[in-house]
């Protein structure tokens, strides 16, 4: 074996512009292909980071009919009992309650529908980080009366500033249309334009007096001490309390779902298109260099060289080639990535069709260690692929035509 090792490393390098062709182009191919598989998996990390710990949170409690009828009277049956057994549970790190509905925005200039979400300030903060995306004025917990928290996409095409008050119409418990003075105290800014046309904030107390002579809950979000207990929690809620819904982060939000399988699948399969088309190189460099060699192959079959070893000194050619460029490349897209990782790649110049779909325009790519062994795995089979022709061909070389031939 160590012969064949030794044949086949001298044998890559007796043309060595040929071969350092092959090996730069497999090396470049898969640093940029490692590099656009980083940067897809911080694109979908962040959304999905930013979905869980902004919006989302790891699992929502709601009535079983309050997502597919956002009315007021669809609130949480045994509120309390569910929120003193959250506080107990020792997975949940923390939890807050909302009130919410559907209602109307009316300002000087124009009318809007609108999703008016009633916060508790204190939980809120605890439990997500929607806090952050303040861009201008006070968060909620301001001494202001009936302070309201809109986007600054809806502040402009309001033509309203901090300090302006609008007025929010919508239905009550009993069914009957009521509205309220609210006044701007802040303007936010999320990743998607899409959630910040429709969503307001409000105090829970404010809108309650509004809704109700009592405390109505529609929502429970909670946040838990691993992303993976999610569906053990649920579970408890729905086996323990009746006349609630509770769900996980999955099942409320079904595109993040996809975007955890879609971010395992990308692995493979941008490599495997990478690898396909670097697989046609090899085929052709090496069936050049069988084609120059039919004479020597020839020769050893004739001096006794099984056709086996023919076969092994032929896949260990390509394989070293294919796979010390494999190595090359995995390493530069490593730094690469380490490096960006840190700085982040800035694609301001789409930030506004990015923040359409929910996306920001700094990227932070990373990869697992998985995903290393994947694409080594891609290659290893797309090499062994690629060779296997040129091999199979030198094992039939006839060893008497060959040497006519020369």
């Amino acid at each position: 074996m160590k012969t064949l090792i030794t044949i086949s490393w001298r044998n890559i390098w007796r043309h060595p512009a040929r071969s350092g062709v092959l090996l730069a182009a497999v090396a470049i191919g898969l640093w940029a292909a490692l590099l656009i598989v980083g940067w897809a998996n911080g694109l979908l990390k962040q959304r999905m980071d930013y979905m869980i710990e902004r919006e989302v949170t790891h699992a929502q409690v709601h009535h079983p009919e309050f997502l597919a009828d956002v009315f007021p009277w669809n609130y949480i049956p045994e509120h309390d009992e569910v929120s003193s057994w959250l506080d107990e549970h020792p997975d949940v790190v923390s939890h807050t309650s909302r009130t919410i509905t559907e209602g109307m925005l009316q300002s000087p200039v124009k009318t809007s529908g609108v999703r008016i979400r009633g916060i508790d300030t204190e939980s809120e903060t605890r439990t997500t980080q929607f806090h952050e995306n303040m861009v201008e004025g006070e968060y909620l917990d301001t001494d202001m009366r009936n302070a309201v928290l809109i986007s600054r996409i809806m502040a402009d095409e309001h033509n309203m500033r901090i300090g302006n008050r609008i007025v929010l119409t919508f239905e009550n418990m009993d069914g009957e249309l009521t509205s309220g003075s609210f006044f701007i105290s802040g303007l936010f800014q999320s990743a998607s334009s899409e959630y910040d046309r429709r969503n307001i904030f409000v105090r829970s107390a404010d809108l309650q007096d509004l809704l109700a002579d009592y405390p109505v809950y529609h929502e429970i979000g909670i946040m838990l001490e691993d992303v993976e207990l999610a569906e053990a929690v649920v579970a408890s809620l729905n086996e323990r309390f009746e006349g609630i819904q509770a769900q996980t982060w999955r099942e409320i939000s079904p595109e993040l779902g996809m975007i955890v399988m879609l971010g395992d699948v990308m692995v493979v399969i941008l490599t495997l298109i990478f690898m396909i088309a670097l697989g046609f190189g090899i085929l052709n460099t090496m069936l050049m260099a069988l084609f120059e060699r039919m004479r020597e192959i020839g020769m050893l079959l004739s001096i006794g060289m099984s056709k086996l070893r023919v076969f092994g000194m032929i896949m260990l050619e390509s394989s070293i080639l294919t796979l010390s460029g494999a190595l090359v490349g995995m390493i530069l897209a490593w730094l690469s990535i380490m490096r960006l990782s840190e700085t982040g790649i800035n694609l301001e110049m789409f930030a506004e069709g990015a923040a359409m779909i929910g996306f920001d325009h700094m990227i932070y790519p990373f990869m697992t260690t998985g995903d290393f062994v994947t694409v080594l795995a891609v290659v290893i089979v797309i090499t062994l692929f690629a060779s296997l022709y040129p091999a199979v061909k030198a094992m039939h070389i006839n060893p008497l035509e060959a040497a006519k031939d020369s």
